[in-house]
């Protein structure tokens, strides 16, 4: 059964925006750490699968979370065009993600959609567990998420979560997966 572009949403960081990868390259470029593959990342939680500096891994997230870096932010391959695809038949298209502010993040997901501001909706709650009031009041009924913790807290509320393929969520669950964007295309309900 296809899914109606109305009831689905997205988690931005691993699963439309390669912010994994971002990590690596500041943490290469700037700081000169070069033993860490994206593989090494078995962990949502940094710490406790790369043996790194806790202070370089924190200030290299609020960089990234703030904006503050100067490699580029890649998109995750086939998101931009398949979400402007999905958006042309749904708008505006929901993004719920638990950074602590939508700010720097809004303006990418527009330049690399190549959509209008108006035309996506980006909800901060500044934590995984606000994601299911937020989705629960927009109607969605399915949402792509990397983080599997939390698609665990948003099955309980009722929202079918639907794993973007990572490296830090191979562990066993119940839930539909995905390993690419194609994969989302082919679920979605866009004739």
């Amino acid at each position: 059964m296809k899914i109606e572009p109305s009831v689905v949403a997205f988690d931005i960081d691993g699963v439309v925006a390669d912010t994994m990868r971002l990590f690596l390259s500041i943490a290469r470029s700037e700081y000169g750490i070069n033993s860490v593959r994206y593989e090494d990342i078995v962990d949502y939680d940094l710490r406790t699968c790369l043996d790194l500096d806790e202070g370089v891994m924190t200030e290299i997230l609020i960089r990234i979370m703030s904006g503050d870096f100067s490699v580029p932010l890649s998109p995750i391959v086939d998101a931009p065009r398949i979400l402007n695809r999905l958006n042309r038949h749904h708008r505006p298209t929901l993004f719920v993600t638990a950074r602590p502010e939508e700010g720097p993040i809004t303006g990418w997901l527009c330049e690399h959609i190549g959509v209008p501001p108006d035309a996506i909706q980006v909800v901060a709650t500044g934590s995984f567990e606000g994601k299911q009031e937020v989705l629960k009041s927009n109607n969605i009924e399915c949402f792509v998420e990397d983080r599997l913790e939390t698609c665990f807290l948003l099955a309980e509320a009722g929202v079918s979560p639907i794993v973007f393929r990572q490296p830090w969520n191979r562990k066993p669950h119940p839930f539909r997966e995905v390993g690419s964007w194609r994969e989302i295309e082919s679920m979605l309900s866009l004739h």
